[in-house]
């Protein structure tokens, strides 16, 4: 690829593959092409407009963040008599969100109808590569979203629409383009799909190797150790931190991510939901755990997560922070990450009792709560080690990914006007 002088740019992308010299062609995008909403009939749930005779797949929005793909819904599919009432795309037709959030460019991988909230582009007045086509369409809808016009529901007009200013070459550099970033979105679906994978093994080897609830030994186990695992009341393994940040020795503010574990608020939350004076709050050292009481979506019990990227932060009072004594720290790790120990806290909390989105448990009933572990502590080692050494491969896929995510990001930026 060839990257262009600034001096002599004029309508041409930053960088460009060689042999492409012309300028590419402004135009309106109501005049390179037609556009219609799609049409799918009210409420959802009607029986009679699903899985009958004939019943094809239809399009809803889904999430197209990373991929220029929009996928069958494959829990239904329309009957006849809902197809009349809707809109039909071939497969390979660009189509765009326009409601919630607005802008989602997708192709469709199969004949479909689709959702009326989905904005169709077709009948091109010149040859146009669809996946050219909808990468323009995305990076054009990035910069006109943020002037739409509405509050938590944005609107684009037809009329604004069609007043969009679109940058096109000739075809045969389209294709050229479309087809290099058609390869970079297949790596980046064979890494994703890479990291799932990874994931689910986890899921799979947390449900196997702790013991499910009323059993004394797990599924699945290392070799050389048949004794019973143990109760063990969190007390009797680890003790409560209440060390205040009386001199301030840190002013990194801390929140636990269900999914991140203990991170930065100002990075997770983009702003500093602590108070400014957090000399009151409890001050967590590198290796020390941390219970949020507050339920998510999928954590209904809250999230207990160790302090792993930082020697040192600040948590509000609301948690409960405490450090292991009796039992190996990575093993606890991974104990948290089941939900083996959702029984035992959900049997102390007061029934039916949230204050402000916190479940209503005291400290004393959670270090009150039992934990079934390994007597051997070299048990416990070779399962906090494996665990340890799977989430550094799944970090390490991640990494990768958000590597050529961002990749991708730097050529979009690039390789358009």
């Amino acid at each position: 690829m060839a990257k262009i002088d600034d001096s002599v740019k004029k309508k041409v992308p930053e960088l460009r593959f060689p042999g492409f010299t012309d300028d590419w062609e402004e135009r309106k995008l109501g005049e390179h092409a037609k556009y219609r909403r799609g049409s799918f009939p009210q409420p959802y749930g009607n029986k009679e407009w699903y899985d009958g005779e004939g019943a094809m797949p239809f399009v809803q929005v889904v999430d197209v963040t990373n991929k220029l793909t929009l996928v069958e819904n494959t829990k239904q599919k329309i009957s006849k008599l809902a197809q009349s009432k809707s809109v039909f795309v071939p497969k390979g037709t660009v189509v765009v969100t326009l409601q919630g959030s607005i802008g989602r460019v997708a192709i469709t991988q199969y004949d479909s109808f689709v959702d009326r909230t989905l904005l169709i582009f077709e009948d091109y007045e010149k040859e146009t590569d669809e996946r050219f086509w909808a990468y323009t369409i995305q990076k054009k809808f990035e910069i006109e979203k943020l002037k739409a016009p509405g509050g938590t529901i944005k609107t684009i007009t037809k009329e604004a629409l069609s007043s969009f200013d679109v940058h096109l070459p000739q075809f045969k550099e389209q294709a050229k383009i479309g087809s290099f970033f058609k390869q970079l979105d297949d790596t980046i679906a064979l890494h994703q799909r890479k990291l799932d994978l990874l994931k689910e093994q986890k899921k799979g080897y947390l449900q196997k190797m702790f013991p499910k609830n009323g059993a004394k030994v797990p599924e699945l186990r290392f070799a050389g150790f048949a004794d019973d695992w143990e109760d063990r009341k969190l007390s009797s393994i680890a003790e409560r931190v209440t060390r205040k940040n009386k001199n301030n020795e840190s002013t990194l503010p801390l929140t636990i991510s269900a999914q991140d574990g203990l991170v930065d608020q100002n990075d997770y939350f983009n702003k500093q939901v602590a108070s400014r004076d957090v000399t009151g709050y409890f001050l967590v050292k590198n290796g020390e755990f941390a219970y949020n009481k507050s339920y998510s979506n999928g954590y209904p019990w809250g999230a207990i997560k160790r302090l792993d990227k930082y020697e040192m932060g600040v948590l509000s009072t609301l948690y409960i922070v405490f450090k292991p004594t009796a039992i190996n720290s990575q093993f606890l790790v991974s104990y948290y990450e089941t939900t083996r120990w959702y029984g035992e806290v959900s049997k102390n909390a007061a029934e039916g009792a949230r204050n402000h989105g916190l479940l209503n448990i005291s400290p004393n009933d959670f270090f009150n709560t039992l934990l079934t572990i390994p007597k051997s502590a070299e048990e416990q080692q070779q399962i906090g080690s494996f665990f340890k050494q799977l989430d550094d491969t799944i970090a390490l896929h991640q990494h990768k990914l958000d590597l050529l995510k961002e990749q991708k990001k730097g050529f979009l930026q690039k390789m358009f006007v």
